[in-house]
């Protein structure tokens, strides 16, 4: 008897207290599903509803496969509290985060959201520019470039409106492309990253390139295969552009604090009988070898920038190789955007590594800038 009157007595107090909005705004107040006033709610809320303000943020522009892969990627790291994605193709960006939001059950919390109007981008921390038109068959390599910088001149401004403290990461590399018996490979992710910082107008430690991140993993994967130990204990990096004019730096590889070079006096030269030089080409090659074989490269790229977005978001001062701004480095007195070990933490390329490269490897990264200074000069910017 004693418990059904206090139950009585319960229900009365929750009753008044709906009805009686004077009373103090401290006591629990029933949550009333579609206007239902006798306390039978889901749950009793104690605060005003709550909006939800992540602390960090990641956009993705593009939902095509290297978009996806860097979204899944920076999910299931769980790198970041929100997560955007947008694409002017409305409904297969629909379908992508539709996708992703009913992948939450196994990831920890990240708020996914997405569509085509960049207002989903709004202060983003770090946005990921993937977007750009593919290489049509049989056009010309500046051609493809100048189409994507047209691309770029609406894509920027757009971002920097809605994100204007954002850091900006392009990985849009068009170039990298399959048609049927060709394989027309035109890297072009350094010019979009120089396109990208005149048209944000933005200081040049905000605007970044994946550049040869990828591509010194790649390297480091198969100094690891053929050696025997983890790519992870292998310290190697390739610079300058990414693609085929990039440099590795043979002179500064070491393992376990042991230089290579030092056990292997010729590596990377023609005469080395153990046949390091042949390690730079599989590199190259690779980009060609998977997209000959499924169409693009994807995954590997997704977990590298995954990996950058970590140290960006979390200021965690990591030395990545990154395309960015090298004015003033070995002479070149110009602005040209290429790859070099960098710090990278939340001001973006807090600095850059002043690597103490041999004349060889000098005069190969200065030509790589020439290559790059040559193409941009033919552009309409």
């Amino acid at each position: 008897m004693v418990l059904n009157h206090n139950l009585v007595l319960a229900k009365r107090f929750y009753r008044t207290s709906s009805i009686n909005s004077e009373k103090s705004s401290d006591e629990p107040r029933p949550y009333h599903k579609n206007g239902d006033s006798q306390g039978s709610g889901l749950f009793t809320p104690l605060t005003e509803a709550h909006v939800h303000k992540p602390k960090t943020k990641i956009s993705v522009i593009g939902s095509g496969s290297v978009g996806t892969a860097i979204a899944v990627s920076v999910m299931t790291k769980s790198i970041s509290d929100a997560l955007v994605v947008i694409d002017c193709e409305e409904k297969r960006v629909a379908g992508e985060v539709l996708d992703l939001q009913q992948c939450s059950q196994f990831v920890d919390h990240c708020l996914v959201s997405g569509g085509k109007g960049y207002s989903y981008t709004n202060d983003s921390d770090v946005v990921f520019i993937t977007a750009g038109a593919r290489q049509r068959e049989g056009e010309s390599r500046l051609n493809l470039i100048q189409r994507n910088l047209n691309i770029f001149k609406c894509v920027v401004p757009e971002v920097v409106q809605h994100s204007p403290n954002c850091t900006l990461v392009v990985v849009s590399n068009p170039g990298e492309f399959y048609y049927s018996r060709f394989l027309l490979f035109f890297p072009s992710v350094d010019i979009l990253t120089h396109a990208a910082w005149k048209f944000s107008g933005f200081p040049r430690h905000r605007v970044l390139g994946s550049g040869t991140l990828l591509d010194s993993a790649r390297f480091r994967y198969f100094i690891g295969r053929k050696l025997g130990v983890a790519p992870a204990s292998v310290h190697a990096y390739v610079i300058g552009e990414h693609g085929d004019s990039s440099v590795p730096v043979w002179s500064k590889i070491s393992i376990g604090g042991q230089m290579l070079s030092d056990t292997y006096p010729k590596i990377g030269r023609e005469e080395d009988l153990d046949k390091f030089s042949k390690i730079h080409k599989d590199v190259v090659d690779s980009a060609y070898e998977i997209i000959r074989l499924k169409g693009y490269t994807s995954w590997a790229i997704g977990l590298s920038c995954a990996a950058l977005s970590r140290a960006l978001l979390h200021d965690q001062n990591t030395i990545l190789p990154v395309s960015t701004n090298v004015k003033g480095l070995f002479g070149i007195d110009y602005d040209v955007f290429l790859s070099m070990p960098c710090v990278i933490n939340s001001d973006g390329v807090r600095s850059i590594v002043n690597l103490n490269l041999s004349a060889e490897e000098r005069q190969k990264f200065k030509a790589s800038a020439e290559i790059l200074k040559a193409a941009s000069s033919d552009l309409a910017w």
